[in-house]
C-alpha cells in the first residue's frame, strides 16, 4: 500500500459494475453497500430480512448514491434460498463485477439450518460456498471479476472438526464460530490455489475487520434471553470498537484496490490488528494449509450436493 491510511475516498469509480453484498442491511454489510453505492456501483442487497433491508437502502438512498441499491431476499440458512436467488439474479443479469461474501452469525446458541447444519457453520461457510458456486459461470465470465470472504480474528481459535462437523457433541457457541471462520479462509485458500492452476481471471481474497462496533457482539445475548448483556455488549462496543465503516475499510480494499494478489487476506493494522486502517495480514499458517483447505472443499461440495467447477 502507498499510503498509511487508505480511506472510501481511494475506493475508484464503479460506474457500471454489479455488485451483491450479502447480510447488507447492517453493520459492514451496510456501510460496504453504501461506500460501494456512492462510487457509482449496482448493489444488489442480499438479506434474509426484507423489512430490514428496506429500511437500510433508504438510509444509503438519503445519501444521495449514483444508483440507487436494490434488496433481494436470501437466507443463507437455506440452500433452497441460495438457488432461487442465484437463478433469479442469472436470468436478470449477464455479468457479475464483485461479490461480497459478508453475512454471518457470532456465537448464538445452537441451532441448525433448514437443511441440518449447525447454524454458524451453515450460513458463515456453506451458505456462501453454495452462492459462490452458483454464481460461479457469471463471475468467472466476467472480467476482473472478484470474491471477497469476510472473516475473522477468529479463526485463530477455530478448528475444523471433520468428526464432529455440525456440534452435535459438546456444543461451544465461540468454538462454533472460530471453526465457520476459519473455515472462510479455508474456501479462499482453496479456491485461489484452483484458480491459479487454471489461470482464470477471477481475484479471490479475504478481510477481516479486527473488533468493529456491529450488532453481532449483542445477537448471541438478545437470543438467550441476556438484555443486560446486550447492552453491556453494545457499551463496550461504544467505548473499545471501531466503527463499522471503518471497520468495513478492508474489505472495501479487498475488492476495489489495485494489485490484489491471489488469495490475500487484510485487516486493520493498528494494536492487536483490532483497530486502524487496512493493511495486509497473513492467516494462521498452522491453520490454514493447503491439505485441510482441499479436505473442507471436498466435504463442502459433499455437504451442499454440488460440484463446485473453477472453470
Amino acid at each position: 500500500m502507498r499510503k498509511n491510511k487508505w480511506t472510501v475516498d481511494d475506493i475508484s469509480q464503479q460506474d457500471g459494475k454489479i455488485v451483491i453484498v450479502t447480510g447488507a442491511n447492517s453493520g459492514l454489510g451496510f456501510n460496504t453497500t453504501k461506500a460501494l453505492a456512492l462510487k457509482g456501483a449496482k448493489v444488489i442487497m442480499a438479506c434474509r430480512n426484507l423489512e430490514k433491508g428496506e429500511k437500510a437502502r433508504q438510509l444509503i438512498i438519503n445519501e444521495d448514491v449514483a444508483v440507487e441499491p436494490e434488496v433481494w431476499q436470501l437466507d443463507l440458512a437455506s440452500l433452497e434460498s441460495v438457488k432461487q436467488f442465484a437463478s433469479k439474479f442469472t436470468a436478470a443479469h449477464e455479468r457479475l463485477d464483485l461479490l461480497i461474501n459478508n453475512a454471518g452469525l457470532m456465537a448464538i446458541p445452537y441451532n441448525k439450518t433448514e437443511d441440518g447444519f449447525e447454524m454458524q457453520f451453515g450460513v458463515n461457510h456453506l451458505g456462501h460456498f453454495a452462492l459462490t458456486s452458483r454464481l460461479w459461470p457469471l463471475l468467472s465470465g466476467t472480467e476482473d471479476s472478484r470474491v471477497i470472504q469476510v472473516s475473522s480474528l477468529a479463526h485463530l481459535i477455530g478448528e475444523i472438526r471433520f468428526e464432529d462437523i455440525h456440534w452435535e457433541k459438546a456444543y461451544k457457541k465461540w468454538g462454533a464460530y472460530g471453526m465457520s471462520k476459519l473455515a472462510n479462509l479455508l474456501f479462499v485458500r482453496e479456491l485461489a490455489n484452483r484458480l491459479t492452476e487454471t489461470g482464470s481471471g477471477v481475484t479471490v481474497a479475504a478481510a477481516h475487520p479486527g473488533y468493529a462496533d456491529t450488532e453481532l457482539q449483542a445477537k448471541s445475548a438478545k437470543m438467550e434471553g441476556k438484555q443486560l448483556g446486550a447492552k453491556a455488549m453494545n457499551l463496550i462496543n461504544k467505548v473499545v470498537a471501531q466503527s463499522g465503516e471503518k471497520g468495513a475499510l478492508p474489505s472495501l480494499y479487498a475488492a476495489t484496490a489495485d494489485g490484489v494478489e491471489q488469495g490475500a487476506f487484510f485487516g486493520p493494522g493498528g494494536m492487536l490488528k483490532m483497530q486502524g486502517w487496512p493493511v495486509p495480514d497473513s492467516p494462521s499458517k498452522k491453520l490454514v494449509t493447503n491439505e485441510v483447505a482441499a479436505q473442507l472443499w471436498e466435504l463442502s461440495e459433499a455437504l451442499t450436493s454440488m460440484e463446485f467447477r473453477v472453470q
